[in-house]
């Protein structure tokens, strides 16, 4: 079996909103290295801890996680 990587936007999704990875991890009731863990890939979430970060970011989980990497931001084909 390939191995079980699980790809995310936590660090952009923080940046975008100016929190610390301790914030985060405060709000999450996990140690703020474990937030770096999860953001180099070193760590896959559990389906609770994926859904509450997903719902402290307020968005869908799809949209933190995914099984394949994320397109680069700008990556898109832009009309002439």
């Amino acid at each position: 079996m390939a191995s079980e990587v699980t790809y995310n936007r936590i660090a952009m999704l923080r940046a975008e909103r100016g929190i610390t990875r301790r914030q985060l991890a405060d709000a999450l009731g996990v140690h703020y290295q474990t937030v770096g863990y999860l953001e180099r890939g070193e760590f896959s979430p559990s389906l609770h801890l994926a859904l509450r970060i997903s719902g402290y970011f307020e968005v869908p989980v799809e949209v933190v996680f995914a099984l394949e990497p994320f397109p680069r931001l700008g990556a898109e084909t832009r009309p002439a």
